[in-house]
């Protein structure tokens, strides 16, 4: 199972911009180009929304009505890593963010990184 860890969360003003990362490690029968990667976010006592994924290759992603024209995910394979660049944020963007590895037999999560949006 891939371990990941999420990074550049942090307090940021309505209308700023903030970029998180997403490092893979540990992986074992397969390689960081196998899984697909997703962005989920939950702020206490919501469910869990999803944010953003991208495809294996990188070729592709699709957007949550909520962030999509603000947020753009992407990835690195040859640095096993993926990130969201988050623009023109909003108080409701508040939340912890998570990112996922997922593959046809299996996947993981990180703990996630916790992002604020205060006036």
């Amino acid at each position: 199972q891939v371990h990941l860890v999420e990074s550049g969360g942090g307090v940021v003003q309505p209308g700023g911009s903030l970029t998180l990362s997403c490092a893979a490690s540990g992986f074992t029968d397969f390689t960081f180009s196998d899984y697909a990667m997703n962005w989920y976010r939950q702020a206490p006592g919501r469910q869990r929304e999803f944010v953003a994924a991208i495809t294996r290759a990188g070729d592709n992603s699709i957007y949550g009505d909520s962030v999509k024209g603000r947020f753009t995910i992407s990835r690195d394979n040859a640095k096993n890593g993926m990130y969201l660049q988050m623009n023109g944020l909003k108080l409701e963007d508040t939340g912890v963010y998570c990112c996922s590895a997922v593959r046809n037999s299996g996947g993981s999560w990180g703990q996630g990184t916790q992002v604020t949006v205060s006036s």
